[in-house]
C-alpha cells in the first residue's frame, strides 16, 4: 500500500501507470495542514535556484554522470523542500524511461516549452551539457535584466508613493487647521483653495471609502490583467507609453533576436523557433505577432515579408533578417542583432533613470505650487489685510 499525490483518481492511475504499477483500488487521504505543507504550497522556486540547478546539472553531465544519477545527487544540494521534491520527481520520471526533455515538458508552469525544446536538441546532438549551460546563462540574464529594471523604477515609485501618503496625511490632519482660518474669515476663496478644502473634508469624512475603493481597484485590476483580453490590453498600453514603451520594445526585440539565434543554432526550424519564442517573449502583443509569423512562414512567405507588416517591428529587424536569409547566415546575423539590442537595453536603463528624475522634480514642484497657491497665499493675503 502506498500514497501518491494527485488531483483525481484518473491522474493518480496515470502516474502509477507511468511507473509500471497497476492500482487495485483507491482510497482518498486528506492532506494534513501542517506548517511544512502550507509553506511548500505557497513557496516559489527562485531564478537563482534554477540557475544553480542547470549549471550543476551541466557540470555533472559533462563529467559523464548519468542524468538520473546527476538528478539524485542534486536533490542533496538544494535547500528548498519544494525544489527538492521537484528534482526527485524528475529523477523518478527519467528513471521510468522518459527522456529529460519529456520530463521537463510535464511541468510547463516551471519549465517553458523553450527549455524542453533546447534540451531535446541537446539530447539529439549529444550536447546536452551545453544546452543546460545555455539555459542557466539565459535564466541568469533574464533575472539580471529584471533586477536592473526594478532598480531603475524603485526610486521613482518610492518617491511617488511617499508623496501620495504624505499628501493624504496632510489633507486629513494638517489642512483642516489651516483651511479653518480661511473659511471662518468669510473671504472669497480662490478655486484652488476650494478644491483643497473639499478634498480635505472628503478624506476626513470618507477615508474608509477611499481605502476600500483603492483596495477594490487594485484587486479588480489584478483580476482584469489575468484575463486574456485584460492582459493583451495592458501589454498594448505598455508598449505605447511615451517613456516606458520604447524601452520595453527593446527588451522584447532583444529576447526575440537572442532566442531566435540560439534556437537556429540548435537545429530548430524557423517556424518552431517562432512558436517557442512567442511563449516566452513576455508580451501578448509580440506573442501574437510571432505566432502569426510562424503560421505565415509555414504557408510559404519569407520571414522578412511577414515581419515587415507589423509596426511593432522596426525596419532594422526585418532588414537584418533579409540580409541573413540572402546570405544564408540568419543565425549569425540574429546573434549580432541580439548584441545590438542588449547594448540598447543597458543604455535604456541608464537613460530611464536619468529621465525619470526631472519628472519627479516636476511632480514635487506641482505639489508644492498647489499648496502655496491654495493655502499659503490666501493666508498671507488675509494676514496682510489686518
Amino acid at each position: 500500500m502506498g500514497t501518491v499525490e494527485a488531483s483525481s483518481e484518473v491522474q493518480a492511475a496515470e502516474i502509477l501507470d507511468n511507473h509500471g504499477l497497476a492500482p487495485v483500488n483507491f482510497q482518498t487521504v486528506n492532506v494534513s495542514f501542517s506548517l511544512d505543507n502550507i509553506l511548500a504550497k505557497f513557496s516559489r522556486i527562485s531564478s537563482k535556484e534554477m540557475v544553480i540547478f542547470f549549471r550543476q546539472l551541466s557540470t555533472l553531465v559533462n563529467a559523464q554522470v548519468r542524468i538520473v544519477s546527476a538528478l539524485r545527487i542534486l536533490t542533496r544540494q538544494v535547500s528548498s523542500n519544494k525544489f527538492r521534491a521537484l528534482i526527485e520527481d524528475l529523477a523518478t520520471e527519467v528513471e521510468g524511461g522518459k527522456s529529460f526533455s519529456e520530463t521537463l515538458a510535464m511541468y510547463p508552469n516551471l519549465f517553458p516549452e523553450l527549455y524542453a525544446s533546447l534540451i531535446r536538441a541537446g539530447e539529439a546532438s549529444g550536447t546536452l551539457d551545453k544546452s543546460l549551460l545555455y539555459l542557466a546563462d539565459q535564466i541568469e540574464k533574464d533575472y539580471d535584466l529584471k533586477s536592473k529594471v526594478r532598480g531603475a523604477l524603485s526610486y521613482p515609485a518610492f518617491i511617488i508613493v511617499t508623496l501620495i501618503v504624505v499628501g493624504a496625511m496632510m489633507m486629513i490632519f494638517v489642512m483642516p487647521s489651516l483651511t479653518g482660518v480661511l473659511t471662518e474669515s468669510g473671504a472669497e476663496l480662490p478655486m484652488a483653495t476650494k478644491l483643497i478644502v473639499a478634498t480635505s473634508n472628503f478624506l476626513r469624512g470618507y477615508w474608509y471609502l477611499c481605502l476600500g475603493g483603492l483596495a477594490a481597484a487594485v484587486i479588480g485590476l489584478r483580476y482584469f490583467v489575468r484575463t486574456p483580453s485584460g492582459r493583451y490590453l495592458m501589454d498594448s498600453l505598455l508598449i505605447k507609453t511615451p517613456l516606458m514603451g520604447p524601452f520595453l520594445k527593446k527588451i522584447y526585440l532583444y529576447r526575440f533576436s537572442h532566442h531566435f539565434s540560439n534556437l537556429l543554432a540548435g537545429g530548430i526550424s524557423i517556424v518552431k523557433a517562432l512558436q517557442l519564442i512567442s511563449d516566452i517573449i513576455g508580451n501578448w502583443v509580440y506573442r501574437d505577432i510571432f505566432q502569426e509569423a510562424a503560421s505565415e512562414v509555414q504557408m510559404g512567405k519569407t520571414l522578412r515579408e511577414v515581419l515587415e507588416g507589423y509596426k511593432e517591428i522596426p525596419p532594422l529587424v526585418h532588414q537584418m533578417v533579409e540580409v541573413g536569409q540572402q546570405t544564408g547566415e540568419l543565425q549569425s546575423i540574429m546573434g549580432k542583432l541580439s548584441n545590438f539590442y542588449e547594448k540598447e537595453v543597458d543604455n535604456g536603463i541608464a537613460n530611464l533613470t536619468t529621465m525619470i528624475e526631472p519628472i519627479i522634480m516636476v511632480i514635487i514642484g506641482l505639489a508644492v505650487g498647489i499648496m502655496v497657491a491654495g493655502i499659503l497665499m490666501p493666508i498671507y493675503n488675509l494676514s496682510s489685510n489686518f
